[in-house]
């Protein structure tokens, strides 16, 4: 059985259909390729991706806090969640 040899372009257009639909085993079946390949080309392109891609000092900061932002916001859930419990009954805080 002679192996089949894939383009830059068909290869592509393979990734890109896997992301948009979210399902690497539905294109792969649907262009007659294993799954296997489809997602090692994905991980191939992830890889070479990062690695050309240096985020600039303001992408760095913005990363930074938005990580910062959905901490405070995941406490803040925690804290409305805790004064909820501790409070009822008392009927303080039944706003919240």
């Amino acid at each position: 059985m002679s192996r089949r040899v894939f383009d830059e372009s068909f290869r592509k257009m393979a990734i890109e259909l896997s992301y948009s639909r979210g399902s690497v085993k539905e294109v792969a079946d649907e262009l007659g390729i294993s799954q296997t390949l489809l997602s090692k080309w994905r991980q191939r392109e992830s890889e070479s991706f990062q690695g050309a891609t240096e985020l600039t000092e303001d992408q760095k900061l913005i990363k930074k806090l938005q990580k910062e932002l959905k901490d405070a916001q995941m406490e803040r859930d925690i804290l409305k969640k805790a004064v909820g419990i501790f409070s009822k009954g008392d009927g303080r805080y039944s706003d919240l």
